[in-house]
């Protein structure tokens, strides 16, 4: 029986620039970490600088490539700007959209402020990074971009009306930039986690429930089948081997990384 040459060295990204947007913090930190380690080059934006910073120097520190970039996903001129910055070095191969923000409330209690926040976050942020990387991507013979969705973006979730929404375009919009640009070698997929656990989710759990932390995380935990909340590492194995080159023939696909939400619950 022969072993494939490729087997020792598979899914690695030697060579290859990705940009992670919400790099600093979270899930985000866990793909560049993940990235950097299969030998990308690593560009994290993130609206926090010094967590974007703290993490590039982390991964600097472990023998890896990486630099941080402030930036603003809702404003159009500043990620063309940053963009810009980037491609003076580098050309893209992997864009990964994942900066974003929840909400709590159903259509009655979601203000129209907070609709506008969510759509301008999770869905333009989306679409500016997209269309300031398409064209570059294009010209440079193809490429890979992975949106972070949500099992929001399918499933009926109690009190999250504004943050489906947004997903639920994530979702359409990830389907359509696959379709317009597969002749054009470019891949687009998007993984829609079930509820990870991440510092928003300790920050929710201490900004509402002050003293019932554990208790909580407990309850939350165990709507997942699995009985456990996902981990960051789990959707950057994932995002991984997706943005790798063995995932070559994968494009316009949803992959629910959700411990049996969607199929198992209930």
């Amino acid at each position: 029986m022969s072993i494939d040459a490729t087997s020792a060295t598979q899914f690695r990204l030697d060579g290859k620039v990705s940009v992670i947007t919400g790099g600093g913090s979270g899930i985000g930190r866990a793909i560049a970490l993940r990235f950097a380690a299969a030998g990308s080059i690593v560009r994290i934006f993130d609206l926090n600088r010094v967590e974007a910073e703290n993490v590039a120097a982390e991964i600097g520190q472990a023998g890896g490539n990486a630099a941080a970039f402030a930036c603003d996903v809702t404003d159009q001129a500043v990620v063309r700007k940053v963009f810009g910055e980037v491609f003076q070095l580098n050309r893209v191969h992997i864009l990964v959209n994942n900066a974003g923000v929840s909400h709590i409330g159903n259509v009655e209690t979601t203000t129209e402020s907070d609709f506008d926040r969510i759509l301008r976050v999770n869905v333009k942020g989306y679409y500016n990074c997209i269309q300031a990387c398409a064209g570059h991507m294009k010209s440079g013979g193809g490429g890979v971009i992975l949106n972070i969705a949500s099992i929001a973006a399918t499933a009926g979730l109690a009190d999250r009306f504004a943050y489906s929404t947004s997903k639920g375009a994530v979702l359409a919009m990830t389907m359509s930039v696959a379709r317009d640009y597969v002749q054009h070698n470019i891949r687009c997929n998007c993984i829609s986690p079930a509820r990870v656990h991440t510092p928003f989710v300790d920050g929710y759990l201490q900004k509402n429930y002050p003293g019932r932390e554990k208790e909580m995380f407990e309850k939350l935990s165990k709507t997942q089948p699995m009985g456990r909340m996902g981990e960051p590492h789990e959707v950057a194995a994932l995002a991984h081997f997706l943005c790798s080159d063995d995932a070559a023939f994968i494009t316009g696909s949803d992959y629910p990384l959700d411990g049996g939400f969607l199929r198992l619950h209930g």
